[in-house]
């Protein structure tokens, strides 16, 4: 009896040393030698079989089974990171399942909120921790001529105005260590993207520029919120321009004095500066925040109205207009 008990426990022994061998052997196993690296993203929520099928069709681990049962094994199934990491045919499954739930990614989102200065966007890169801020503006205001070759819709912009403007807010994946050129390239490829033919045809066929619309895109987007208030926006701008009335937006006396003032003060609207449209009428010299694609629409496409002034209260609702003296009542209603 005691003979068969040690027998088979000699047998039970083996047979789980066999299965450690042969386990060992499969997780340090490659799908081939080609060292070619491969991005692999892993979307946020994605589980443990998605993965493992998705990396096995990529032909990045040879076995989605001994994958899984080395995640399981070693509690790893809640450590995936979300985001693109790189990987090669030549890495075994240890090594696949490591840089998957250790290494992170080697990208980033980051977004850009419409309505962001280049100061703004500036700040914000350098938190991120991805280049300083002196990186960036350096980038979008010194020897833009490589940007005005590449982009058709830079042609008419002023040389003596920087990339304000056409810096187009969304949400971009970059690299971690990605350059200031790299990121503003994205931003300026985007630009040209959204502001698609039809867009570029209806402001050539209305005999502006696109400086011209972006600069007035710009003061829609921080004036207004709702896209139906951007196109109405647009026409009382539009008919001040024809008629010569200064534009007298707050917006551009907030990128004057960068108080952000809902009503900004007497002192504040007298000041002598060329983007202070309450003293110099016409358009600013340029674009004084980066729109999003309703206030450029907004800009291309007004609506008609017959107002000739408008306030925003502090809750964002719009309130238009006719004359001074109606305008006059409703910022003593509505902002004092």
């Amino acid at each position: 009896m005691f003979r068969l008990i040690r027998s088979l426990l000699i047998l039970v022994l083996a047979f789980a040393a066999t299965v450690v061998i042969w386990y060992n052997y499969q997780i340090s196993k490659s799908v081939s030698a080609n060292q070619e690296i491969i991005s692999f993203e892993i979307e946020q929520g994605e589980g443990v079989n998605q993965i493992s099928q998705r990396l096995y069709e990529s032909e990045l681990i040879h076995s989605q089974f001994y994958f899984e049962i080395h995640v399981w094994l070693n509690g790893l199934q809640r450590n995936f990171l979300a985001g693109v990491h790189e990987l090669s045919p030549s890495m075994n499954i240890k090594e696949v399942t490591a840089r998957l739930t250790q290494s992170g990614s080697s990208e980033l989102a980051i977004t850009i909120i419409e309505g962001w200065n280049n100061k703004e966007i500036g700040s914000y890169l350098e938190q991120q921790g991805i280049f300083s801020q002196e990186d960036f503006f350096e980038e979008v205001s010194h020897d833009l001529s490589s940007y005005c070759q590449q982009y058709d819709f830079l042609t008419d912009k002023p040389a003596n105005v920087d990339l304000e403007g056409y810096l187009f807010p969304d949400t971009y994946r970059i690299f971690k260590n990605a350059s200031a050129a790299e990121v503003v390239k994205k931003m300026l490829d985007n630009f040209d993207d959204k502001l698609n033919q039809d867009l570029r045809f209806k402001i050539q066929n209305q005999g502006k520029s696109v400086f011209e619309v972006i600069t007035l895109a710009s003061i829609i987007e921080k004036e207004v919120r709702e896209p139906e208030d951007m196109k109405m926006a647009a026409d009382v701008f539009y008919k001040r321009l024809k008629q010569d009335i200064p534009l007298q937006s707050d917006a551009t006396v907030n990128y004057v004095t960068g108080k952000g003032l809902v009503q900004p003060t007497l002192e504040d609207i007298k000041i002598d500066h060329p983007y202070n449209t309450y003293v110099y009428p016409g358009l600013p010299p340029g674009p004084i925040a980066n729109p999003g694609l309703n206030a450029i629409i907004a800009a291309i496409e007004p609506t008609a109205n017959p107002y000739y002034y408008f306030l925003t209260t502090k809750e964002g609702e719009v309130i238009y207009s006719k004359t001074f003296a109606e305008h006059s009542q409703n910022k003593a209603k509505y902002l004092n």
